[in-house]
């Protein structure tokens, strides 16, 4: 017995405690989605994995150095999250990925992508009025646009200590666009909406796409410093695919970049979510509110092309107003399915990356709003 005890004594199971056993169903849920569900795989399987390690009794991992010692693996990669490096870097790539070409050919659809908006400002009320400080409730609202990087960002700039619930949910929406969106899409048009047939977008130049990233950088950093690492990121990353004298630099940031630095985000967002931290009634307060903040957006959107359709003679197909929120491609892709849905022949993808792109820049410009003034 004796020697069975000695043997326990180095194991690490006398450490777990019922909050890291409760966290492994959280992963588990979370597994499910990415995997048999394809939710957002890319992003949900590195946070699901991050938050198994975070709730096991773990050595060499997330310790701080102490003296001599050096600190554990993710105290070092974690320093891309505080230092707000990895968030910019994801949007280097989705800068490369990216055609601004259907929102230069049609930029009345940057109102459609301001107006999801309301969705982070609605829900910042709403959670100061649930007792949140304004630092916390512009960290919770910003789950509204849809964008997990810009989330962390933001979070980790105002909130660090609600990181890891924001994170979860601002990435499950993303994930969950397709079951979210076409339900208030579909309530709040009519079929006679929905069949709306738009113009075939006009051919846009390099010289046009090039000057448009110019122009926004320029803009953007003079009006909200505070967006200038994702704004100047996002447009370096167009800059370098619409050169076409770039393309290995291109190839990089679209591939090699992007991917390695979305691994260590993941993970180092679900390092964040121990059982202490996560299994709290402010983490469901955020998750609840996370959804009214995305519902908010996706119906703003949907309202706003029904509001420009009024005064305007060229009519706009409502279902891409959905598209301003910044899950890019995905909102743009429910938009062309829902539209397909009303009428088989009804094109609306390009129509919707207008809104989708216009989105990327206002959750970034909204992001450098809340840090100038509350940050």
């Amino acid at each position: 017995m004796d020697q069975l005890s000695d043997l326990l004594a180095l194991t690490a199971l006398g450490a777990l405690t019922w909050k890291m056993v409760a966290m492994w169903g959280v992963v588990a849920v979370l597994l499910y989605l990415a995997v048999y569900r394809q939710f957002e795989p890319l992003l949900l399987i590195p946070i699901a994995f991050g938050a198994l390690l975070a709730n096991l009794p773990t050595e060499g991992l997330v310790n701080a150095p102490v003296g001599e010692h050096a600190g554990g693996l993710y105290y070092y990669i974690s320093k891309g999250v505080e230092l707000e490096i990895f968030p910019p870097l994801i949007f280097l790539g989705v800068g490369a990925l990216t055609d601004f070409g259907p929102l230069i050919a049609n930029p009345r659809t940057l109102l459609l992508g301001a107006a999801a908006q309301f969705g982070v400002f609605a829900t910042f009320l709403g959670a100061t009025a649930l007792g949140f400080t304004a630092l916390e409730g512009a960290a919770i609202g910003i789950i509204g646009g849809a964008d997990g990087p810009t989330s962390i960002f933001l979070a980790n700039k105002l909130a660090p200590h609600l990181l890891a619930p924001i994170a979860v949910a601002a990435y499950s929406y993303m994930a969950l666009v397709p079951l979210i969106q076409p339900p208030i899409m579909r309530a709040l048009t009519t079929e006679a909406e929905r069949k709306i047939k738009m113009r075939s977008l006009r051919p846009v130049s390099r010289l046009e796409k090039l000057i448009f990233a110019v122009m926004v950088t320029v803009l953007v950093i003079l009006l909200v410093p505070a967006a200038s690492a994702l704004i100047g990121m996002l447009m370096l990353g167009n800059v370098l695919r619409e050169s076409l004298v770039a393309e290995r630099l291109v190839k990089a940031a679209q591939n090699e970049v992007i991917n390695v630095t979305t691994i260590l985000l993941g993970t180092s967002v679900g390092i964040t979510m121990t059982g202490e931290r996560f299994l709290q009634a402010q983490t469901l307060m955020i998750l609840g509110l996370g959804v009214v903040a995305f519902a908010v957006a996706t119906a703003s959107g949907v309202l706003m092309a029904k509001a420009m359709n009024l005064v305007s003679r060229t009519k706009i197909n409502p279902l891409i107003g959905s598209a301003g929120v910044s899950a890019v491609p995905m909102a743009a892709r429910v938009s062309q399915v829902e539209g397909q849905k009303a009428d088989p022949n009804n094109y609306l993808l390009m129509h919707a990356m207008g809104p989708n792109v216009a989105g990327v820049i206002g959750t970034a410009v909204v992001a450098g709003y809340f840090i100038a003034w509350l940050g």
